[in-house]
């Protein structure tokens, strides 16, 4: 298991990009961590209910009807930078 400071860190910039509209990547952030939700069928085309992907969902969960937990199931592939 890779230890989480040495994972690629991406700008907001380039987390916008992997919306599922401009490449084929969805990735999503958290906490300042970055999932890859590519293969999760509820983010489809980049969108979840009222969410987009390419963001910081961070602030979003607390409308949620799920807990932090539903993360686990995403492989953290970046940190997102300041």
């Amino acid at each position: 298991m890779v230890p989480i400071k040495e994972f690629p860190r991406y700008t907001r910039s380039q987390l916008a990009l992997r919306n599922g509209q401009d490449r084929p990547e969805i990735w999503i952030a958290f906490q300042g961590k970055i999932y890859d939700v590519t293969s999760s069928r509820l983010w489809r085309e980049g969108k979840h209910y009222e969410h987009w992907a390419g963001q910081d969902l961070t602030n979003e969960l607390i409308h949620a009807p799920h807990t932090e937990r539903v993360f686990e199931k995403f492989q953290i592939i970046g940190l997102l930078s300041d």
